[in-house]
């Protein structure tokens, strides 16, 4: 495993984005786990320790977002670099496709989004290609290519294995729902997974093999990273449609939903149609499901956000019949558990960051300065919201123990937020000492000056740690996300161009340069 950086101490400057949005010109058309190295050394030019990941969870069929997955444990395929396979290039690369394959290949490569659907196609041919030369190749012999890939296996089997084996079943059962299989392989009887591991061993060894193949080129992406730190993220929950549900059905309601009350982003809140914790279950059994997830998390990345933290401390239930309540019911209830789980996570190592935005109790906040652990200070929701006029709160006077954000991949980039606020809420914010002085105009529509009076803002913040979406520092409008809208667009943004020419380009040039800038003159360098 690659060496951890600490992030526990002293004063860190990140960005936000999808792997899925940095392709280079090798990659086949979306950001692939070898390209992480590649823009670690823009970060380290602009002063930056470490960029902060959304999810790379194996996502479903036909699904763009990565909330959306198979597995809390397994990488998707989708992300492996295809020029770092032997068995492909031992085959003849690229070469090797047919020519439709190259033809589609050419044109994911040159798409202005994400195509995801194609880019899965193409990869899924040159994977299976690759996989059987390995298994005819190797697995028959004591190559060291075999005996690295058992060693994997074995050493991965405490979450390898349920994962392997419902990625085998959902492929036979043409990603049916699992609650739809035969009852035998559905309520997974002894005798029915034993015969499924025998009919399936091929299929099995495939999907081992790509975790294998993903797991190599994560620790080797990890330490050419160098100084540069990966955070990750740990989504609240799965799809009810996963290999860790199917594999624990005992700790999750599947005729309840999880969703949010109304905030600021839905005014009748949301139902995200996913399967409930039976938190007394996962209690019972030490949160065992969650201390693995913890664990994984700790074994690919330095730190990682806890997504919709308060869900661990009180979940938003909604029942068939329409009724809502939240789970645990009652406040010290609500406490107890969530900081037991707050310290099942921690327990694993890595650095953390909680995802505190929406509706948090005062209650929940007195929780995680008790746990040391940084919440989120979003410069556009912190405000004086008690006070006349609802002034904007100074960033330099924000806690150590934050973690200072322009947005988040849900929200408006920052040249949105700004072109469409309300001039008053615009001139409220100039009033943030500094902005004017940088350059920041209230009356004038969003441009480089206010985009960089903002950044500065962001960097001198008292909070630890700053992290800003990779679209702010351009000033760019483009978005990863809008929440609740689903078509084959959301989820899809890409750089306009290979992340190579972050080192040639005299735009990204610059923006290095100031960013390197401020990293300096505020302390995060």
């Amino acid at each position: 495993m690659a060496e951890r950086r600490r992030f526990h101490v002293g004063r860190h400057g990140g960005v936000l984005v999808p792997l899925f949005s940095i392709p280079s010109r090798s990659s086949w058309g979306v950001g692939e786990i070898a390209d992480l190295a590649r823009f670690a050394g823009w970060l380290r030019q602009a002063g930056l320790d470490f960029v902060q990941l959304l999810p790379v969870n194996e996502m479903q069929e036909g699904q763009n977002s990565p909330y959306s997955a198979l597995s809390a444990m397994a990488i998707d395929p989708v992300f492996i670099a295809l020029g770092d396979v032997p068995e492909f290039q031992d085959a003849g690369g690229e070469s090797s496709l047919a020519a439709g394959d190259r033809e589609r290949l050419e044109q994911v490569r040159a798409s202005a989004v994400v195509d995801f659907r194609t880019v899965r196609a193409v990869k899924s041919l040159a994977l299976h290609s690759s996989f059987h030369a390995f298994r005819d190749r190797h697995l028959a012999t004591a190559s060291d290519r075999s005996r690295a890939f058992r060693e994997f296996v074995a050493r991965e089997a405490w979450w390898l294995g349920d994962y392997a084996l419902f990625r085998a079943l959902h492929d036979e059962h043409r990603a049916c729902y699992w609650r739809d299989w035969e009852p035998e392989l559905r309520d997974r009887q002894a005798g029915a997974l034993e015969h499924a591991r025998g009919r399936l061993a091929d299929t099995i060894l495939y999907y081992q093999y790509l975790q294998w193949l993903a797991d190599e080129q994560w620790q080797r992406a990890r330490a050419d990273c160098g100084e540069v730190g990966l955070f990750g993220d740990f989504p609240f929950m799965v799809s009810g449609h996963s290999a860790d549900v199917w594999a624990r059905q005992h700790e999750f309601r599947l005729d309840a939903s999880v969703g949010t009350p109304p905030d600021a982003f839905s005014e009748t809140g949301q139902n995200w149609g996913l399967p409930v914790y039976r938190w007394d279950r996962l209690a019972e059994g030490n949160y065992e499901w969650l201390r693995q997830r913890a664990r994984r998390c700790s074994e690919l990345y330095d730190g990682f956000r806890v997504d919709h933290l308060i869900g661990f401390y009180r979940t938003f239930v909604r029942e068939p019949d329409g009724r809502t309540y939240f789970t645990p019911s009652d406040e010290p209830s609500q406490t107890r558990q969530g900081e037991r789980i707050m310290r099942t996570l921690k327990e694993a190592g890595a650095e953390i960051i909680a995802e505190d935005l929406g509706l948090i109790p005062d209650f929940v906040r007195e929780s995680l300065s008790r746990l040391h652990l940084p919440g989120l200070k979003v410069l556009r929701w912190e405000r004086e919201w008690h006070s006349p006029r609802h002034p904007f709160r100074d960033p330099a006077r924000y806690p150590a123990g934050s973690v200072a954000i322009s947005g988040t991949h849900d929200t408006e980039t920052l040249a949105e937020w700004w072109d469409n606020a309300p001039v008053e809420e615009r001139h409220l914010c100039a009033e943030i000492p500094g902005l004017r002085e940088a350059g920041c105009n209230p009356d004038d529509l969003f441009g480089p000056r206010t985009r960089d009076a903002l950044l500065r803002a962001l960097f001198s913040a008292g909070s630890n740690f700053v992290i800003v979406p990779f679209q702010d520092f351009f000033g760019w409008r483009g978005r990863v996300n809008v929440p609740a809208l689903v078509n084959d667009e959301n989820w899809t943004w890409r750089l306009p161009w290979p992340i190579e020419d972050l080192q040639v380009r005299p735009d990204a040039q610059e923006r290095a340069a100031f960013l390197r800038t401020l990293a300096t003159e505020y302390d995060r360098l």
